[in-house]
């Protein structure tokens, strides 16, 4: 069975915060706002002198640090004791997907995401990512419902460190090199060939207008090409996560990505440069220790890491502890056109601390 999880409706325009309140409007009335310090600088006064002239009520939450089971748990008491009939999400992954996780939790909760850089696809993504509370992976959660609005403003996103551009570019193009592989040996899945054609539609994007995109971003103007990779990074990347079938078809460099979070020497990477990273070490395995040219050359392009920090203890015995605690569904793991195991993954992680 195939099905596509979604936002019902995306809005990206310059300036959209000044018109946030038009948006929320014919939904509620009386709000939760769940952000960031950061986040919320980069939208006020304008966000809420457009909630004030619509007439709504709003309380402020802040997330201060990861998106964790305690976080979510507080974030949900505090919509209940408030109330509120919508949760407005105004910040990045970690404060999109705490607000995802509580609106799966309260059916009677509208949800609407407003992301304030594009380092990632999770005001789309189908799933909350849960952490713990010094920043590792712990699950990945499906949601039960999809927020409501997706809004972005693309000067917001513009003003913001180009930094979260490149990750998220990087995140995304991942989607690419994660998904196509199982295609060798699952050529007529239909859910499978649709992730692999948005995702490719997002690399295209990026192979055309991302150069011009981070040009953009660093003399913080909006442009056209800006817009377009805005929304290659957050709906083609979201998009291409929201289509499922029964069998499961989960990005092997992102299961590397969940085991480095655990690795407090890489705290510094966004999410994007720790996948960038282990996209390198998923293509030394797939192609017998020379990486894809291509995704090398992106890899470089927007400045990922590709070779790990310097890491406590015994270097050499740190990285085959990391190989041997990623982990990786079997039944994913048999439709794939390559072998993964510890050692593979020793070798990989070994060949990165030679320069590419």
């Amino acid at each position: 069975m195939l099905a596509i999880k979604s936002p019902r409706a995306y809005a990206h325009e310059p300036g959209l915060r000044a018109r946030t309140g038009e948006f929320i409007k014919p939904y509620a009335t009386h709000i939760r706002i769940f952000t960031s310090p950061r986040a919320w600088q980069a939208v006020y006064p304008q966000l809420t002198q457009s909630l004030e002239t619509c007439g709504i009520r709003w309380e402020i939450e802040y997330l201060h640090g990861e998106c964790t089971d305690a976080a979510i748990d507080t974030l949900k008491s505090n919509l209940q004791q408030q109330q509120a009939e919508l949760l407005l999400a105004i910040g990045g992954g970690r404060v999109l997907d705490a607000a995802k996780a509580v609106g799966s939790q309260l059916p009677e909760i509208t949800v609407v995401n407003f992301a304030t850089v594009a380092a990632t696809c999770a005001a789309w993504s189908p799933v909350a990512i849960i952490y713990d509370a010094q920043g590792g992976h712990v699950r990945s959660q499906p949601l039960g419902k999809m927020p409501e609005l997706v809004l972005v403003d693309s000067e917001v996103i513009a003003q913001s460190d180009v930094r979260y551009l490149k990750a998220g570019i990087v995140d995304a193009l991942a989607k690419y090199y994660e998904f196509s592989p199982y295609l060798r040996h699952n050529p007529h899945d239909l859910a499978l060939d649709l992730k692999v054609m948005t995702a490719q539609r997002a690399l295209d994007v990026y192979r055309q207008h991302g150069a011009a995109a981070v040009l953009a971003n660093q003399q913080q103007q909006v442009t056209p090409e800006l817009v377009k990779v805005i929304d290659a990074s957050i709906v083609l990347a979201g998009l291409a996560n929201s289509v499922r079938d029964v069998l499961p078809t989960p990005g092997f460099a992102h299961a590397i990505h969940n085991r480095l979070t655990h690795q407090p020497e890489l705290h510094h990477w966004l999410h994007g440069e720790k996948v960038g990273y282990s996209l390198l070490v998923q293509s030394l395995i797939e192609h017998d220790g020379e990486p894809d040219a291509a995704l090398l050359a992106l890899l470089r392009q927007y400045d990922m890491p590709l070779t790990l920090a310097p890491l406590h203890g015994d270097r050499r015995a740190a990285i085959r502890s990391i190989a041997e605690q990623i982990k990786f569904p079997a039944a994913s793991a048999e439709r794939l056109p390559f072998r993964i195991s510890a050692d593979a993954l020793e070798k990989a992680l070994l060949a990165t601390e030679n320069a590419f």
